[in-house]
């Protein structure tokens, strides 16, 4: 487990979705893309550069590391909360769980799970079960309850 990629709501970046299975498939797009031409023509498609910039840059560059890295939403009261409070995950904050998480908990209980884990378990039963996850190919989009 690599801690570069958790971010400060309980969330591993290497199980999201988005990186485990829309990354390594705008890869497979953009170079079948690249090999029909379609760098050469899509400036004279309809925001043909617009789509072909967002898919270079998810292909060649990543979609994301993580909250603390920058991605995600700078706007988002619990990395902002975090980041104020100087904590590397908020399961290890003195005031876990706070109102920030209600909703959160609510649409995400595996995050319930998974920080309580963290707090009563430490980082490594938490990175064990990522790791599990991570080696079955599992994604948070699949809503797993454990």
């Amino acid at each position: 487990m690599n801690r570069e990629y958790v971010c400060y709501c309980g969330l591993y970046c290497e199980n999201c979705a988005v990186k485990v299975k829309v990354e390594p498939a705008s890869k497979i797009l953009y170079e079948e893309m690249k090999k029909a031409g379609f760098e050469d023509i899509m400036p004279f498609l309809s925001d043909g550069d617009k789509f072909w910039s967002f898919l270079t840059g998810m292909a060649v560059e990543g979609v994301c590391i993580s909250c603390k890295a920058g991605s995600g939403d700078p706007n988002c009261k619990i990395r902002i909360c975090a980041k104020e409070k100087n904590v590397e995950i908020c399961a290890l904050c003195e005031s876990y769980p706070c109102e920030l998480f209600t909703k959160y908990f609510e649409a995400l209980p595996l995050f319930q799970h998974d920080n309580s884990v963290l707090r009563e378990n430490g980082w490594e039963a938490w990175s064990k079960l990522q790791d599990e996850r991570q080696a079955r190919g599992f994604t948070y989009s699949e809503n797993e309850k454990e």
